[in-house]
């Protein structure tokens, strides 16, 4: 909201300065230096009143405005506009050019705009702290230069606690990075779980190695990931998804394993590891799904809109070939109106389809109305607009409302079959 006050009021100092130069038939250098210098002011007072949190929105305006404020400055105290007859058009050129300079500069701050977490509503404070983890067993498959594999992960857990809590590990999306539902991660935290979410190097869209070097998504992922089509080569599709697969699930197994082997840091110790949840969105759901099957220590699985991949063994008489043993742990799977209504026409989600008509009571599945499918992370919190382009709909249901929901619905799935904490039951 505040980034469109900004640019409403900049866009209106534009069309104050044209209808200003044309009335004058001049460059008005004084008139433009002041109308600059107060633009200035005027972000950084809001950003000193905390109205604005100054960062990365604000770099480019910030910029665009101090440098017009400081050549139309330099020209006003030259006094270059004197006799200088301007025409209307080259008036009305300059002032369109500035303004959509000043829309650009803006959209940062409009596609990103300032946002809170939800409040967490359990009665523990929460703390944060992010640590560097490295799989000398595996080999970086991303670069040239190989080397063990390296993970950021980033925890949130009850502060000054006492006693241990259950672990929930979160594998994020294919462009996703560790923060992507960081307002679950915090209630959960909340109300007594470490949550411990991993960049997935080169799968996430970016993380920082421990040097603080930035590292982006792999090209090749991304581009395999964005033409991959079950439906026209499922051949291909089965291939990636083991590719794909099996990098997550060594990740998601690696960071379980590290957290109990290594007792010497503060956090692990705050861990009871006889208690493992894992949640993902997407890709990341996948994987989880995927480690749910693998390891014994898994006592429930959150997936957010995500297919059994791991369940896919086969490719035969172009259909999939679903594992037909049942799946091992307690699980929530949730959808948004993104997949709902394409379960039974996409193949990678047959195995969804077999679940959502079985019997077992410990298979749970919540369709959220309303919903897409990065309405499912805080996206929809940062970024409405980007959002809503992504998605490919619009979203009916409120982000708010969307992830209070899947809060609730998530902390009461691991307060049963993690804490033991009663029933569970979709809401």
């Amino acid at each position: 909201m505040f980034a469109m006050i900004l640019l409403i009021l900049l866009l209106f100092f534009e069309a104050a300065l044209a209808a200003c130069r044309i009335k004058t038939s001049s460059v008005c250098h004084g008139a433009t230096a002041v109308l600059r210098a107060a633009s200035v002011l005027i972000l950084v007072a809001l950003a000193a009143l905390s109205v604005a949190t100054w960062g990365f929105r604000y770099y480019a305006i910030t910029a665009v405005l101090v440098v017009s404020a400081v050549v139309n400055a330099a020209g006003s105290l030259r006094k270059k506009e004197a006799g200088a007859k301007l025409l209307p058009a080259r008036i009305i050129r300059r002032a369109a050019g500035m303004s959509a300079l000043i829309i650009i500069a803006l959209l940062p701050a409009v596609v990103f705009p300032e946002y809170r977490p939800l409040p967490t509503t359990g009665g523990h404070r929460v703390e944060t702290a992010t640590r560097h983890f490295s799989d000398e067993e595996r080999t970086e498959a991303y670069t040239k230069q190989g080397g063990a594999r390296e993970l950021a992960v980033e925890f949130w857990y009850p502060e000054n606690a006492e006693g241990s809590f259950p672990l929930v590990i979160f594998s994020h999306g294919s462009f996703g990075t560790r923060t992507s539902n960081e307002t679950l991660f915090r209630e959960l935290a909340s109300h007594g779980y470490v949550v411990c979410s991993i960049d997935h190097t080169y799968q996430c869209l970016y993380t920082t190695d421990r040097s603080g070097k930035v590292l982006l998504i792999n090209g090749e992922f991304m581009n395999d990931v964005r033409r991959e089509n079950a439906r026209e080569d499922k051949s291909r599709s089965l291939e990636l998804y083991k590719e794909w697969m099996e990098v997550r699930t060594g990740d998601i197994a690696f960071v379980i394993e590290t957290v109990k082997a290594d007792a010497s840091d503060a956090i692990h110790r705050l861990i009871d590891t006889e208690k493992i949840g894992v949640i993902g969105h997407s890709l990341g759901g996948a994987a989880v799904l995927g480690i749910g099957r693998m390891r014994s220590d898994i006592g429930a699985v959150v997936a957010l809109e995500a297919p059994y991949l791991c369940d896919i063994l086969d490719v035969q008489n172009d259909a999939f070939v679903l594992e037909s043993a049942a799946y091992p742990v307690p699980v929530l799977n949730i959808y948004s109106d993104s997949s709902w209504p394409n379960l039974g026409k996409w193949p990678q989600y047959a195995k969804n389809v077999q679940l959502l008509s079985g019997s077992d009571k410990d298979i749970h599945n919540l369709h959220i109305s309303g919903a897409g499918h990065l309405s499912l992370t805080d996206l929809s919190l940062a970024s409405p607009i980007l959002t809503r382009v992504l998605n490919g709909h619009s979203s009916s249901l409120n982000a708010e409302d969307c992830l209070r929901r899947i809060n609730e619905e998530c902390l009461a799935f691991f307060d049963r079959y993690l804490k033991e904490a009663g029933a569970f039951s979709i809401k």
